[in-house]
């Protein structure tokens, strides 16, 4: 586990070192957690209630990564990627839910997210899915 952790780290290094894994949950719980995590391998990480919140901010520039939740409340994760491809923002997303069915997989996937993990979230395919995100 810890070699995934130091493969995401190393990739994430690789990049600019301002640039963060972006974290989209309206579940504060979550997102404490998925920041705690990020920073336990000593990754920079932000964390945002809602879509709108992530695109008023100033990570959203910097972003090289987002973990970003299916459901939310105004705008969806579906919508976010949505509008980030519109506006020709490829950041690489993987999807987190915790109504995992296939159809919501198939999407995420074919909209051209790097994964899509259900909740709760396991460690180790999550820092698999950024390693991947941060070599694409």
């Amino acid at each position: 586990m810890r070699i995934l952790e130091q493969d995401a780290r190393a990739a994430m290094n690789a990049n600019a070192p301002t640039r963060r894994i972006s974290i989209v949950d309206d579940d504060e719980s979550i997102r404490e957690a998925l920041k705690n995590l990020m920073r336990s391998a000593r990754l920079h990480a932000e964390a945002f209630a809602s879509a709108e919140e992530f695109l008023a901010s100033e990570r959203y520039a910097d972003t090289a990564c987002l973990i970003l939740d299916v459901n939310l409340p105004g705008m969806s994760g579906f919508e976010l990627q949505s509008l980030l491809k519109a506006r020709k923002r490829g950041i690489p997303i993987i999807f987190i839910t915790a109504q995992a069915d296939d159809a919501s997989r198939q999407r995420a996937l074919k909209s051209g997210a790097i994964e899509c993990l259900s909740k709760p979230v396991r460690r180790e395919p999550l820092f698999k899915a950024i390693q991947s995100a941060m070599n694409s």
